[in-house]
C-alpha cells in the first residue's frame, strides 16, 4: 500500500477516508499518521467528555511537527456534514466564526486525519461563552527552571484552594510546564475568575519572590515560574487535557496526581513527568479518568 492509499474506515456508523497512514508526523520518534490516529481513537473514552460542547481550535501540522503549522478557528469548509459546528461571536473579527465541536469519537477520528496534532478549546461552552466552567492556571518555567519549579508553585496553590475547601487538579502541559484546572460549574464571569487568579498569582510572588513571577516580561523570568493567569478569558484558548503536543515525541497533556507532583520536587526529576501517547493510553486503562471532576464539581471562589 502507497502512503497515499485511502483506506475506507467506518466509525460508529460515519464513513472516513483515510489517508498517507504511514506519513511519519514525529521524525524523531518515528510516529506515524496511523500511529496519531490510533492514540486519539483509543483515547476518544475520556477525551471527548473534555472536548462536547466547546469550540474547538485546531493546531494543524499537515507536513509533521517539523513543518509548518497553522491554527484553524473556522471549521474547515470540507468537514464531514455530520460535523456540528458553534456559532461564536469574535470581538477581534467583529464576526461570528464557525468552530468544530467534537461531540463524538468520528468526529475525533477525522480530526486527527487532518492532521491536527493539538486541540485547544475554551474554559466555557459554546452555549455561554461569557461562564468559565474552570479557573486556569498555566505554570511556565523560565529556564533554568522546569516542570520540577513549577510543582512546587502548584503545590502551593493547591494548599490556597484547599484551606478554602476546594478541590484543584493538575496536568501536565504536555510541553515544558504544568496547569492546575479549578473546577467551578456554577455561575461565575471571567472578571470573577481573572481577579481570584491574578490575585493569588500577585500573592504567591510576594511570598516566593525567588521563585514566583505574576508578569510576563521575559526580563523577569529567569530562573522563576510564571504563574499564567490571563488564561482566564473568554478569548483564550488552552490545551485540552490529553491533547498530543507538537514536541519531537508524542508528548501529551497528562493529568497527574498530587502524589506524583509530590514526587517530582522530592526527587527533583523532571522525567517523572513526561508521558507519551502510549503511556497515557496505559495510565488510563490503570487509573481512568484523573481529570473526570474537572467537568462536574460544583465549587465557589474564594478571594486570596
Amino acid at each position: 500500500m502507497s502512503s497515499s492509499s485511502y483506506v475506507p474506515v467506518s466509525v460508529e456508523a460515519r464513513e472516513l477516508q483515510l489517508s498517507n497512514l504511514e506519513k511519519v508526523l514525529y521524525p524523531e520518534a518515528g510516529f506515524t499518521k496511523a500511529q496519531v490516529i490510533n492514540y486519539y481513537s483509543r483515547v476518544g473514552a475520556v477525551l471527548i467528555a473534555h472536548l462536547q460542547d466547546r469550540p474547538l481550535t485546531l493546531k494543524r501540522y499537515p507536513n509533521g511537527v517539523d513543518g509548518q503549522m497553522f491554527y484553524e478557528k473556522n471549521c474547515p469548509s470540507h468537514a464531514p456534514e455530520w460535523v456540528q459546528k458553534a456559532q461564536v461571536w469574535s470581538q477581534h473579527s467583529k464576526r461570528y466564526m464557525a468552530y468544530c465541536m467534537v461531540q463524538d469519537l468520528p468526529t475525533l477520528v477525522w480530526v486527527a486525519t487532518l492532521p491536527a496534532l493539538e486541540l485547544h478549546t475554551s474554559l466555557s461552552l459554546a452555549n455561554d461563552m461569557a461562564t468559565p466552567r474552570v479557573l486556569a492556571f498555566d505554570l511556565d518555567p523560565g529556564p533554568p527552571a522546569d516542570v520540577v519549579q513549577c510543582c512546587q508553585v502548584a503545590l502551593w496553590i493547591r494548599d490556597f484552594f484547599a484551606e478554602h475547601g476546594a478541590e484543584c487538579f493538575p496536568k501536565t502541559s504536555g510541553s515544558k510546564g504544568l496547569q492546575v484546572y479549578v473546577p467551578i460549574n456554577s455561575p461565575v464571569s471571567y472578571e470573577d475568575t481573572k481577579r481570584v487568579s491574578k490575585g493569588l498569582a500577585q500573592r504567591l510572588e510576594r511570598e516566593h519572590p525567588d521563585l514566583v513571577v505574576h508578569r510576563q516580561l521575559k526580563m523577569l523570568r529567569t530562573g522563576k515560574v510564571l504563574i499564567d493567569w490571563s488564561q482566564n478569558d473568554d478569548s483564550k484558548t488552552t490545551v485540552n487535557v490529553y491533547s498530543l503536543r507538537a514536541r519531537p515525541y508524542p508528548t501529551v497533556s497528562t493529568p497527574v496526581l498530587w502524589e506524583e507532583v509530590e514526587s517530582t520536587v522530592i526527587h527533583g526529576d523532571a522525567d517523572k513527568l513526561v508521558f507519551t501517547a502510549d503511556e497515557v493510553l496505559e495510565r488510563v486503562d490503570r487509573l481512568g479518568d484523573l481529570f473526570a471532576p474537572v467537568l462536574s464539581l460544583r465549587q465557589t471562589l474564594p478571594e486570596p
